[in-house]
């Protein structure tokens, strides 16, 4: 690939990512900005999806994250920030997350995702170690709540994914590998 279209391509990440990110200045604000969204991110799941209100209260934990993606031609990049909520405890854990992928797509878009661990184990691998790879097809053509789009629900190692489709416009077929960290600057 042209390095100058990969630089155009983190220079997009970086700049759209900017607007999914908190913007305040003190730490608990940011925090709080991030458990803001992860509250207005479940509303609207349940929305659509009661039952996974009962499901996410008997699970050891859940994590929400605020994602922009950006897809052109060949190659997919995508970046935001979550949290990881431990049911048993109430802990917090602020992460982000970084995705670079390879496959035939175009467009932007600005989505949620929201993981509901089944087992503790899983939870804490998704915590201390965060990689997730896989294969995703979608498409979005979505302003507020203007459009459709088709996102996923998918089940691998005892995690149930949610995905809801913020806006954008989206058409893409990728491999993906996402890396989720924690934000060592919140925690």
């Amino acid at each position: 690939m042209n390095r100058k279209l990969v630089a155009i391509c983190f220079v997009l990440i970086f700049t759209l990512g900017g607007c999914a990110t908190t913007g305040e200045k003190t730490l608990s604000k940011k925090q709080q900005s991030i458990l803001t969204m992860k509250n207005e991110v479940l509303t609207d799941l349940f929305k659509f999806k009661p039952d996974v209100r009962s499901q996410i209260k008997s699970a050891p934990g859940y994590a929400v994250f605020s994602n922009v993606n950006v897809n052109i031609i060949f190659a997919s990049f995508g970046g935001g920030k979550g949290v990881v909520k431990n049911n048993k405890t109430g802990k917090h854990t602020f992460m982000r997350m970084a995705e670079v992928g390879l496959g035939l797509g175009m467009g932007v878009k600005d989505f949620r995702v929201v993981f509901v661990f089944h087992s503790a184990a899983s939870m804490n691998r998704f915590v201390e170690h965060g990689w997730a790879f896989g294969v995703q097809a979608d498409a979005a053509a979505k302003a507020s709540d203007k459009g459709a789009a088709i996102g996923g629900e998918a089940t691998i190692d005892n995690i149930t994914i949610y995905q809801l489709t913020e806006s954008g416009l989206a058409l893409q077929a990728t491999v993906k590998g996402t890396k989720y960290w924690k934000d060592d600057s919140l925690n």
